[in-house]
């Protein structure tokens, strides 16, 4: 501990490069909660080659640093049985954390979980009982080891933050990401930097900073002074508590780097086998066998200081890659959080981990270039003649003339698919207030999108000629997604208020050739479902979202059946509508509903959060307002958040 009573300093300071870069991990996160954590980012913003170095140089790191939590235990054991053999101890923990996480992510979850309470709980105990001990005269000469030692010593303590991303490897496996990880990982930053912050200020400000130096078990010294014995044995525990869940994380996140490279074909095809319980098999067992590997050959207490400098790097690539992402302009691009002060919150993400790196040791940044080297020697024998991919780096070459990579942006598509809409996206709204045609005779596809151009031309800021254009081609030439028997052509409009949309239904069908950009050919599609999606130009994320919540609907397999056999046009909507975000219901005398008949909708107390869409009086669809008078059978749709909708039923179904 080179920098004297700054210890303290020295670990506020090392935190510095991690905020930013913490910031631009939960962007990327919510934007692509996808197995890989950095690897996925890297590889998906800048390419394969950076996405081989990140995945398997983060993947080493990770090994690395679980096998030094292992061995780092033995000197909190020895302080209870001595002459204890290290080595054959941390193998033995390592291959029982192996088979935890191979019993599902669940299982290790919960034990993490545990873990980390109990932790916490104890050294709230002993911040809070050693705040009142400290004596001030411990931190005379503050600054008396000098910038230097000071700025050197934050580069070799930043390790200990780097375990606060992990999460994002598993992000695919979180319920719930955009929420979930988000508020996960700030949480856990801000209790890293209270306890060390606050954890150090006790132990200096108890024990003098010249009895600490050398002390490979200080927090447990300092116990032993604030409790006695009883202190020096609990704290202990919780020693080894938190390197067993240093250990269990890392193994968790490590594993999910080979399957996400093999998954892109950057490993081989074995890391995507799946366990059971759903758990990557291999990748467990190869990343278990190399910590084996690596704590019986390997000093790891000196190496995994070194791997803190690579780290600190992929850090820096992770806020340039939020600037990428971003200004590739890419629709589908939609994190549910975004970093603040963009650009020059990346940009300062960058600068301060080059300032950091600085003060690293050289074998440090010699190990962080033979890492470096590992990743590209691997990318150019066996990732480059597999993968044909490029990043989203390639959407800005675009400007300068150059290719983009379309692969990317379906993929972001696919994604969105995956997700929840948006608390403010009005997908129900956008349904309900939709036109519907309703074909019934033979028709081409031209003719159809004849009539809904016209329909639209009448109450959008846009020509006909325009959209006639834009639905017509972006069809022909495979823009649009055409899949399950449905095709949702689509645009975004300048001027426009709020997104419109046509359903078009063809029983016997709707025959359209089709570009295949996966195949390279042109095929006939028949189409019994159209919907024409119209939006305002300055939000395309919602766009996208819109088209991929239709798109989720029609991939369900009662879809078609639902909207082919569908009697009027309520009932059409009602097939793409939320099943748990609306109910449809007749209003009938000596029923629950006899109470709607003869009110206007403006004096029924409705459920909060919840609204009548759609009214259907014999063979009339009405679009309601506040004046609209309630009929005996009629039937209603109403919509609503799954809470409202819920009073709804409880109040009017049963």
């Amino acid at each position: 501990m080179n920098a004297g009573p700054a210890i303290t300093l020295s670990y506020l300071i090392a935190v510095l490069p991690l905020i930013p870069a913490t910031f631009c991990i939960v962007e990327l996160t919510t934007a692509m909660p996808k197995a890989g954590g950095v690897y996925y980012f890297l590889d998906r913003s800048m390419g394969p080659l950076l996405g081989t170095v990140g995945g398997i140089g983060t993947w080493l790191a990770l090994v690395l640093k679980v096998a030094f939590a292992l061995i780092g235990m033995g000197v909190y054991i020895g302080l209870f049985v001595h002459d204890l053999p290290i080595v054959p101890v941390a193998i033995a923990i390592a291959i029982a954390l192996g088979v935890l996480n191979l019993m599902g992510s669940s299982t290790s979850g919960k034990f993490q979980i545990f873990i980390v309470l109990v932790v916490i709980l104890i050294l709230v105990g002993f911040v809070g009982t050693g705040v009142p001990e400290v004596n001030l005269s411990h931190f005379s000469g503050y600054f008396g080891a000098g910038s230097e030692s000071i700025l050197s010593t934050a580069a070799m303590v930043y390790i200990s933050y780097a375990g606060i991303t992990k999460v994002t490897s598993l992000s695919e496996e979180v319920e719930n990401p955009e929420h979930n990880l988000p508020l996960g990982i700030f949480l856990a930053l801000v209790t890293a930097i209270l306890i060390y912050g606050i954890g150090t200020a006790v132990m200096v400000g108890v024990v003098p900073m010249e009895k600490l130096s050398g002390d490979l078990s200080p927090v447990a010294s300092v116990a032993g002074i604030l409790f006695g014995k009883v202190g020096t044995v609990v704290l202990s525990v919780a020693a080894l508590l938190a390197f067993i869940s240093v250990a269990n994380a890392g193994i968790m996140s490590a594993s999910r780097y080979p399957l996400a490279m093999s998954r892109d074909f950057m490993m081989p095809s074995m890391f995507q086998k799946l366990g059971k319980n759903g758990m990557p098999f291999s990748a467990i067992i190869v990343t278990i066998g190399s910590i084996i590997l690596f704590l019986l050959l390997l000093d790891t207490s000196k190496i995994v200081k070194t791997a803190s400098a690579f780290q600190l790097l992929m850090f820096m690539f992770v806020c340039i890659a939020v600037i990428v992402m971003r200004e590739s302009k890419i629709d589908s691009y939609d994190p549910s959080y975004r970093s603040p002060l963009y650009p020059w919150m990346p940009i300062f993400g960058v600068i301060s981990g080059f300032w950091l790196l600085s003060y690293m040791g050289i074998w440090t940044k010699v190990f962080t270039v033979v890492m470096f080297l590992i990743g590209v020697v691997w990318y150019k024998f066996y990732v480059r003649n597999k993968v044909g991919r490029s990043g989203a780096i390639y959407h800005i070459f675009e400007k300068l003339g150059k290719s983009r990579h379309e692969g990317l942006d379906r993929e972001l598509r696919g994604i969105l698919k995956e997700k929840d809409l948006r608390k403010d996206d009005p997908f129900d709204q956008l349904v309900a207030r939709s036109h519907v045609i309703d074909v019934v005779t033979e028709i081409s596809f031209e003719d159809i999108v004849e009539r809904v151009s016209t329909l639209f031309s009448q109450f959008v800021p846009e020509s006909y000629d325009n959209l006639y254009r834009q639905f017509f081609e972006g069809t022909v030439v495979g823009v649009t997604p055409v899949a399950h028997g449905a095709a949702l052509p689509h645009s975004r409009v300048e001027g426009l208020a709020q997104m419109e949309m046509v359903m078009v239904r063809s029983k016997s069908g709707v025959s359209v050739k089709v570009f295949d950009p996966a195949s390279d050919q042109e095929e006939e599609k028949t189409l019994h479902a159209i919907f024409f999606l119209l939006s305002p130009l300055d939000n395309p994320s919602q766009h996208v979202r819109m088209l991929a919540q239709v798109a989720r609907q029609i991939e369900d397999e009662n879809f078609m059946n639902n909207w082919l056999i569908a009697e009027d046009e309520q009932q059409l909507k009602e097939t793409i509508l939320h099943n748990e975000r609306f109910h449809s219901i007749y209003v009938h005398k000596n029923t629950p509903t006899e109470k709607l008949i003869g009110k206007p909708l403006s004096a029924i107390n409705m459920p909060k959060g919840s609204l009548v869409a759609l009214i259907r009086r014999g063979e009339q669809t009405i679009i309601p307002r506040g004046s609209t008078i309630i009929h005996e059978n009629d039937r209603i749709t109403v919509i609503g958040e799954p809470s409202s909708m819920k009073v709804f039923h409880k109040t009017y179904i049963n």
